[in-house]
């Protein structure tokens, strides 16, 4: 499947990616179906989730997601890009057999896009990388739930069919604990009051600004158990922080092709490119960061599959990958000097999308925190336990 993967990206979606219906806030709807149409006559559409509708193992995801990241496209078309892979990944595990086929269905069979409403706005202090923070508020009504809040940098909201919201718990049987909620999108009250300019633009309807007003949600549109929305969000976001990685260990892969292509084509002062050695040793770096990125998404998926819910492995990954392929992508622009910084190769969007990688899914900085937070709890728990192994002294 990987294989297969791999030639229809590169065979039919990589010509598309100068195609003007791609601009500033991802591909356009149009371009997507388009896209979408093509991977699911070649029989690659979805193809994490096999036809009886059980997952890959994270492992075997790495193999195809990496093939699909070939292009910024590729995910698009393949419909395993974010956050409709991450979606269909938590209504999977998480989901009832009727919301499954309510959701679920359209969203694997490509016939919809979704929209993951977590993260809020900065400045009226609500959730970011502190899911503690939420300020967006559900109450029960009857049998309804009533939804009030704001939500910031919700990627694909704006066109999409199918929707997870979060929400913080006013009284009832979830009292202070978080719920999540499945909404048929479009929603007169769920309002996109802007499309931000981002530094990315292959995520289809870009990142938005939401506000939501009076939103009445049925109570059987409940995904999971009320007060569970943190633990399920855990349950999404470790495995697609990996996802991201795979992917964009396809995009620094084919900016790396791109720019050796390039270093052995290019000459000055009388030899190639890559016979210099600042050129080819940074040629060299790359290809030493692919493959430690690789091995390091390969250790998570592991982990995954051996049934753990990975917090602490996705977050070393997290910043690993990121910030390896962050390195690829800036040696590329400077291997290819004055045509890096241009739009005649796609190594310059292949740049932005990755820089934009270390900030989404949580900085790298919130992770070291968090990886450093555990040290410290690791170091006290062994403490603990030197001091009840040692025997008491005796009194005499």
């Amino acid at each position: 499947m990987a294989a297969r993967v791999e030639t229809f990206v590169r065979d039919v979606v990589i010509p598309y990616e100068k195609d003007m219906r791609r601009n500033s806030h991802g591909p356009s709807d149009e371009l997507v179906d388009e896209l979408k149409a093509l991977a699911r006559d070649a029989g690659v559409l979805t193809p994490h989730i096999l036809p009886d509708g059980s997952h890959l193992n994270q492992r075997d995801t790495a193999l195809v997601l990496r093939k699909s990241g070939l292009s910024i496209l590729g995910p698009v078309a393949c419909n395993t890009t974010a956050p409709d892979e991450g979606n269909m990944y938590l209504l999977g595990k998480v989901g009832s057999a009727d919301l499954k086929e309510r959701f679920l269905k359209p969203l694997v069979e490509g016939r919809m896009r979704s929209a993951f409403f977590m993260t809020e706005p900065a400045d009226e202090d609500g959730a970011g990388s502190d899911p503690s923070m939420m300020k967006t508020i559900c109450r029960l009504d009857g049998n309804h739930w009533v939804v009030n809040g704001r939500k910031k940098f919700i990627t694909g909201a704006d066109g999409a069919g199918v929707g997870i919201i979060m929400a913080k718990a006013e009284g009832g049987s979830a009292d202070g604990g978080a719920c999540m909620f499945m909404v048929d999108l479009p929603d007169p009250a769920i309002r996109t009051t802007r499309v931000l300019d981002t530094i990315d633009d292959a995520m289809p309807g870009g990142h938005a600004e939401i506000a939501i007003d009076n939103l009445r949600i049925p109570a059987d549109q409940m995904l999971g158990e009320p007060g569970e929305g943190f633990k399920y969000a855990q349950v999404r976001l470790s495995p697609a922080r990996l996802s991201h990685c795979m992917r964009w260990h396809g995009v620094a892969t084919r900016a790396h092709e791109i720019a050796v292509d390039y270093a052995n084509r290019r000459k000055a002062f009388s030899k190639q490119l890559i016979d210099h050695e600042g050129v080819g040793f940074m040629l060299a770096e790359n290809m030493i960061d692919l493959k430690q990125s690789e091995l390091m998404i390969d250790w998570c998926a592991d982990v995954l599959d051996s049934g753990s819910l990975g917090t602490v492995e996705s977050s070393m990954a997290k910043v690993a990958v990121s910030e390896a392929l962050s390195r690829i992508a800036d040696r590329c622009v400077q291997v290819l000097g004055g045509t890096g910084v241009t739009r005649d190769t796609m190594v310059e969007a292949f740049y932005r999308e990755i820089r934009a990688f270390r900030i989404y899914d949580g900085p790298t900085e919130v992770h070291k925190w968090s990886l450093a937070k555990k040290i410290k709890r690791d170091w006290k728990h062994a403490q603990g336990a030197a001091l009840e192994a040692t025997p008491a002294m005796e009194v005499r």
